[in-house]
């Protein structure tokens, strides 16, 4: 094993009983990125990502042939995930003790654990924003990955949540684009009475519900306030902007759902609405070169979104948006660190950015310049131009709270969504889990 010099501190941490801060028991020290460390470019490099899905797959297993191209003493071996299964993987190889060289993570708590079981990376030196590397990135998206000051992240892809929907319906049906949550409500009414189901949501795998509900927060919640909330020693969750919000989540599951949200998935919920058999689906803006192409009932130009209206009276950010970026780290425990790293810095050229974020991917690129608009699915560019006016990115609420948190918040919306608990109800489970998590 050929091994290059990296730094080490101390870093005393605790991690939490669930979810992924299972602590590693071997590890008593953060390990911090070398500048100067000389990369051997052999050997094998292992990466876990979220590009599962066909559409998004070759993306990385590209890269890796290019990489490899340059490098051919370098093999890549991909572990290709989707959105649905990289939790269940990730928490199977943190037990294992076996996470590759570089992995995929969302910010927040679930990019937190990593950090408190010192198992990845402080990159800092190579990818911090003083460094050449880290300026050539978006400073939000950089920053959403600074955990005790130092960065452990490389953001890949900027991502936020939109209304799609289907022009031609909406417009056979006379509908204009809602300006508030109110008009939303009352546009459902009209397509339903139409015998059209007016949005399609699959809730089966218990996350998409907690999309809405995260961009409905961050409408009725003050900011300072919800960012109090995230942490367990001073979340108190007891602000009516909660219970709002859960109401108004209520209203809009009777009236523009098909009343059943918890027995479709994800993906039958996606294909209902490129099949024209609903009239809007809340999607990332990652998803918009799916739901209408040349092989879909809806064509292209019938696509069009819209951000989740603002309820009237909220009293948290308007201009708030739902989303994150997303990116990935480097293990701990890899024996290729330089390796790792210098792999990162070519997936985030200005070159590979502008494939990211092109048709037939969509994934907004976290690289400043990796975009090329003429290549670009317009949708895109239109909602990478709200993201970048947005004042706010609402973090997910299953990744940026505490594990047990984000498991009151999947496990009791999933219930208020069947109409088995009430919004009250909902939010007394959220301050029991984060009380004991604060324990």
């Amino acid at each position: 094993m050929k091994t290059s010099k990296y730094m080490k501190t101390v870093l005393l941490s605790a991690c939490s009983a669930i979810g992924l801060a299972a602590a590693n028991a071997a590890a008593a020290e953060v390990v911090v990125a070398d500048p100067d460390a000389q990369v051997d470019h052999s050997g094998t490099l292992s990466i876990l990502t979220k590009f599962g899905s066909q559409q998004l797959s070759p993306y990385f297993a590209d890269i890796a042939e290019k990489y490899q191209e340059l490098h051919p003493d370098v093999s890549i071996e991909l572990i290709q995930e989707t959105d649905d299964s990289v939790k269940d993987k990730t928490k199977t190889l943190v037990a294992t003790n076996s996470l590759p060289d570089i992995f995929f993570t969302w910010t927040g708590t679930w990019g937190g654990n990593f950090i408190r079981g010192d198992r990845a990376v402080d990159l800092t030196a190579v990818v911090g924003p003083d460094t050449e590397w880290g300026r050539t990135l978006t400073p939000a998206a950089l920053d959403a990955f600074v955990y005790n000051d130092r960065n452990f992240g490389v953001p890949l892809y900027l991502d936020a949540k939109f209304m799609g929907y289907n022009k031609k319906i909406f417009a056979d049906l006379g509908i204009e684009v809602p300006e508030s949550f109110e008009e939303l409500l009352t546009a459902c009414d009209s397509i339903r009475d139409a015998g059209i189901t007016p949005v399609s949501l699959g809730n089966k795998e218990s996350w998409p519900v907690v999309h809405y509900i995260g961009q409905l927060v961050a409408y009725n919640v003050p900011t300072e306030t919800l960012k109090k909330d995230f942490d367990p020693a001073t979340a108190e969750y007891s602000d009516p902007g909660y219970i709002a919000s859960l109401r108004q989540f209520d209203e809009f599951r009777k009236r523009c759902t098909d009343g059943a949200p918890n027995g479709i998935s994800y993906e039958a919920a996606v294909q209902a609405f490129s099949d024209e058999k609903s009239a809007m689906y809340y999607q990332e803006i990652l998803e918009f070169d799916e739901s209408a192409t040349e092989e879909t009932t809806m064509r292209p130009e019938d696509f069009g979104y819209f951000t989740l209206p603002v309820p009237e009276g909220a009293k948290g950010d308007p201009n708030a948006i739902e989303g994150a970026p997303e990116g990935y780290m480097v293990s701990a425990a890899s024996d290729n660190i330089p390796l790792a790293v210098d792999f990162l810095k070519f997936l985030t050229s200005q070159e590979n950015g502008k494939i990211l974020s092109a048709s037939p991917y969509g994934q907004p690129s976290a690289v400043i310049g990796g975009s090329d608009e003429a290549t670009m699915n317009p949708n895109v560019v239109a909602g990478m131009a709200d993201i970048d006016k947005a004042s706010y990115l609402m973090p997910w609420l299953d990744t940026v709270n505490h594990p047990r948190v984000a498991a009151a918040w999947l496990t009791s919306l999933q219930s208020l969504t069947s109409g088995g608990m009430t919004p009250e109800e909902v939010m007394n489970t959220v301050r029991d889990a984060a009380s004991a998590a604060d324990q």
